[in-house]
């Protein structure tokens, strides 16, 4: 199989429905990141009725400013902690040798989906407003360039600690550098905003916890087992579609929302 048919093999099977659940997934990763999604809907459900329905919701400041963040910071801690499970996993297989490539696609595959809503954002919301580069371009390449941490456990948490601390020294700037809206907090960055700085240091935080916490890939405490609990099973699958379920549920919501008079798009 050529790199390109692998590449487009990944694009269709990162958003494969996942309706039986996987005995060999640690379940409380996947019920944070079904947390996680849940938290986000709630958060863009809100965001659709302030911005498109006139409800005089503070979306990014006070309690829902604070909903967003822990809500961001928990998807890409997770993304960091699953990265070294991954990386245990492919070990298992292949002890010695690169496993970039195994990586690269996967970034490649978030980060190629994050570029789909970039543009139905702009085709849809116009040049002030699209998604210039969100959570999905963030995970992406997050993904690709934290490979070669992924060994390391205190390193990782240092990184994440400086990344993570030279935003509100950047933001004091002030620096309005367009090509830069990838790396650094720029003013005017449209919805959705998820630059590297400080948001890759929530990532390298995750690397730092699955490296202590899941040595080898194996947890490394003791838990209470409740994968079988309804609830709890309802959480695994939304994390299991995670992906999915962050590409379709704005259109649902805002067709939704817009047949039943709510909220109104033009």
């Amino acid at each position: 199989m050529t790199a390109l048919n692998t590449y487009f093999s990944g694009m269709r099977t990162s958003i494969r429905p996942v309706m039986h659940l996987r005995a060999d997934r640690l379940w409380e990763i996947d019920a944070l990141r079904g947390i996680a999604i849940i938290m986000m809907v709630i958060y863009h459900l809100l965001w659709d009725l302030s911005s498109m329905g006139g409800f005089d919701i503070a979306m990014r400041s006070g309690f829902w400013g604070i909903w967003q963040n822990i809500t961001a910071s928990l998807f890409t801690g997770l993304v960091g902690l699953s990265m070294t499970l991954s990386y245990a996993a492919a070990r298992q297989h292949q002890p010695s040798g690169s496993l970039f490539r195994k990586f690269f696609l996967r970034g490649l595959t978030v980060f190629s989906w994050g570029v789909v809503i970039s543009i139905v954002t702009y085709l849809a919301l116009g040049p002030a407003f699209y998604v210039r580069f969100g959570i999905l371009q963030l995970i992406g390449t997050s993904i690709i360039i934290a490979y070669p941490l992924l060994r390391f456990r205190w390193l990782n948490l240092l990184l994440g600690i400086v990344v993570i601390a030279l935003a509100p020294v950047i933001n004091a700037q002030g620096l309005d550098i367009p090509w830069l809206q990838w790396l650094a907090p720029t003013p005017g960055a449209g919805v959705d905003y998820a630059p590297l700085i400080p948001w890759f240091g929530r990532v390298l935080i995750g690397i730092f916890l699955g490296n202590m916490f899941y040595p080898g890939g194996q947890r490394g405490f003791t838990l209470p087992d409740f994968a079988n609990n309804l609830l709890v099973r309802f959480l695994r699958i939304m994390g299991e579609n995670s992906l999915l379920i962050y590409l379709i549920h704005q259109p649902i919501m805002i067709a939704t929302l817009t047949m039943l008079g709510i909220i109104h798009l033009f």
